[in-house]
């Protein structure tokens, strides 16, 4: 798959109301670790809630100026009318924002909007980075997609825009068979058993690529989720996760390590390997700079779950240590060696 180096990439972040979609964004907002970012919301209804808890960060990276609201109804069902004026705003600022942030509805269906970036209008500008379903655990561990679904329906049936009709739960079929990477939320508030529960809903609607990750307040790796802070010439292993002084290890969930690759001569069969040990181990992404024999120019792998996009981002220079390396980030306990195999060969 190609695409251009400028295009600023996006993040979805769907899930029903109380999910804990918003708890999550203001903690990518919170650790955003110097990257500008930009929020699209579009949770609605008769105050804009979400907006203005997330406009109250004072997050020097994501000014109030860089978080527009769209009020009018479900974004999937307003997509020309709300979300490309909205793309059209924020990539007119300045300073350019490095990455997107789009809360969608908890009624939202994730593909089209998804479709939508595939738009002459869109496409060249911007790139889906991910798509984020956020799951309520202990809703589904007692056998409800939402933890108020009273509150769900009257978000239903007041949104006039409204153009999809679907039973509830098939709309958690959708946006859970659309993500990239399921977080489960407010695992403090779920024993074994209802963890277990919750993970098998989950995983009859997700291939194994698709991994499912365990989260409270929130408190995921943006690295896991955004794709931030991986620049490959730095030595990843020896950053330490930031803490906040209160307890909080959610950093610790996860393993992070670089693989040192061969010279390749077929992008698409390392694409093949990526997604591989996405499905075979717990990887949930792999970024990385390729050195592909005879190209000037270097690849630029990127993976999240199972899709895995590959580009030529610039030439190679004289200053550039011309090796290929992928950096690695999974849930706690990869298997190294299995994983380097796959990679390698």
């Amino acid at each position: 798959m190609t695409a251009t180096a400028t295009r600023v990439p996006c993040t979805v972040v769907t899930g029903f109301l109380g999910a804990g979609k918003t708890t999550l964004i203001r903690h990518l907002l919170e650790q955003a670790k110097g990257k500008r970012l930009a929020l699209i919301v579009n949770e609605f209804g008769d105050i804009g809630v979400d907006g203005e808890i997330l406009k109250g960060c004072g997050i020097d990276t994501c000014p109030e100026e860089n978080i527009v609201e769209l009020a009018n109804g479900c974004i999937c069902c307003t997509v020309a009318d709300d979300f490309v004026p909205a793309l059209d705003q924020i990539l007119s600022r300045t300073p350019k924002v490095d990455h997107i942030l789009i809360e969608t509805s908890g009624l939202a269906l994730p593909k089209p909007l998804v479709q939508a970036f595939q738009w002459p209008t869109v496409k060249n500008r911007v790139t889906v980075d991910g798509v984020i379903a956020v799951v309520d655990g202990p809703a589904l561990a007692a056998g409800q997609v939402a933890s108020d679904m009273e509150a769900l329906a009257a978000q239903r049936a007041n949104d006039d825009s409204l153009d999809h009709d679907d039973p509830v739960e098939e709309v958690f079929e959708d946006q859970v068979a659309c993500a990239d990477l399921i977080i489960l939320s407010k695992g403090d508030l779920m024993d074994a058993a209802g963890s277990a529960r919750a993970n098998a809903i989950i995983n009859e609607h997700i291939t194994p690529a698709v991994k499912v990750v365990p989260s409270v307040h929130g408190k995921v790796d943006p690295s896991v989720l955004l794709g931030l802070g991986l620049a490959v010439e730095e030595d990843i292993e020896n950053r330490k996760s930031h803490h906040d002084g209160m307890g909080d290890h959610e950093h610790d969930d996860f393993d992070t390590f670089i693989v040192d690759v061969p010279s390749i001569s077929d992008p698409e069969d390392l694409a093949r390997r990526v997604a591989t040990a996405a499905e075979e181990e717990n990887v949930l992404r792999v970024k990385g700079f390729i050195d592909v024999s005879g190209k000037p120019m270097r690849l630029l792998v990127q993976a999240v779950g199972p899709r895995v996009n590959h580009y030529y981002d610039r030439a190679w220079t004289a200053s550039d240590d011309r090796r290929s390396r992928l950096v690695v980030i999974g849930l706690k306990g990869l298997d190294r060696p299995a994983i380097e195999k796959i990679l390698i060969g």
